[in-house]
């Protein structure tokens, strides 16, 4: 993942569209835990899984 990940962000693992999009809950090294749409809160080595940012629409002005 080239952007560092931080709680609250939303995130997608490609891997896994089953999963459904997540919202990351923590980040400890390369642990990072998601509360994923269809699959719960998991626990993600984000050494070997990529995740990808899912990019939040920017609001009008």
């Amino acid at each position: 993942m080239s952007c560092p990940l931080a709680p609250g962000m939303r995130v997608r693992n490609p891997a896994r569209p089953d999963w459904g999009e997540g919202q990351v809950q923590s980040v400890v090294g390369a642990r990072v835990t998601v509360n994923f749409e269809n699959a719960g809160k998991l626990l993600v080595n984000v050494a070997v899984v990529t995740l990808e940012a899912i990019e939040e629409p920017q609001a009008e002005r």
